[in-house]
């Protein structure tokens, strides 16, 4: 009788301490799913590098599975969309892999996108000579703006901040930021960019801030203005303009 007591006793233990272990594991189960919960409540997502994270992914992967043999029916419409959304992407995985960019915003979807740089980043610092290691940046922008979907154009804004001279005007004489900007005209140039696809200027900003507008046209729909480029005319009194203040029009000028 001692015996079989003495067994119910230590089994019973053995169930005691069994049912504290098991609540021993879920608390920390649920210590450890707070916690992860928590990193993603106060995580931000940058779009920037998971754009550049998804176009390294889809470059790697493209090469692995073969394409698609189905055929697929587009129409003219669909192909421009489908065009100027590969160019928006295009250019910020260009910008992204090549240079230190402050921002990258598309203002319309498959039509319009800014970016900004810092000027040192892509000239030698109080120089107008481009950087030999930012060169291939510069060609690889030819080739995107020189790609172009039938029916479409593909255009580039360049334009560099300017103190202003005195009262509202901007400076007339040569400047630091004036002959960046003809540098860089010519550069593309020599490089082979459609002379009708790169406008550059200067306009009232930080000097030390280059903004780059990237456009796409449709080719019936481009209309030339007595006066101003082809490029300004989209721009000029529009609520998500970057000009200069009193709608004074920026001095540009093509390559």
């Amino acid at each position: 009788m001692e015996t079989q007591e003495t067994i119910s006793h230590i089994a019973g233990e053995e169930k005691a301490g069994g049912g504290g272990s098991l609540a021993l594991f879920l608390g920390l189960y649920l210590l450890v799913l707070a916690f992860f919960i928590l990193l993603v409540s106060i995580s931000t997502l940058e779009e920037v590098k998971s754009r550049a994270v998804m176009d390294s992914l889809s470059s790697t992967f493209s090469s692995i599975f073969p394409p698609s043999t189905d055929l697929t029916a587009f129409t003219s419409k669909e192909g421009n969309v489908l065009a100027a959304q590969q160019f928006q992407e295009q250019i910020t995985n260009i910008f992204t892999t090549s240079i230190q960019v402050e921002k990258i915003e598309v203002v319309q979807p498959g039509r319009k996108m800014r970016l900004s740089i810092r000027s040192d980043s892509l000239f030698f610092t109080g120089q107008t000579k481009i950087r030999p290691a930012k060169v291939p940046l510069l060609d690889r922008i030819v080739a995107a703006l020189s790609a172009r979907h039938l029916g479409l154009r593909f255009d580039m804004e360049l334009v560099i901040g300017s103190e202003y001279a005195g009262g509202k005007s901007l400076p007339i004489g040569q400047t630091l930021g004036m002959a960046r900007a003809g540098a860089f005209a010519r550069e593309m140039q020599s490089r082979g960019v459609p002379p009708d696809s790169v406008v550059v200027g200067i306009m009232h900003g930080n000097p030390d801030e280059i903004l780059i507008w990237f456009y796409v046209r449709n080719v019936d729909e481009i209309r030339l203005k007595f006066g101003e480029g082809v490029f300004f005319e989209e721009r000029n009194g529009k609520a998500d303009d970057v000009k200069a203040d009193n709608g004074q029009a920026d001095k540009s000028a093509r390559p």
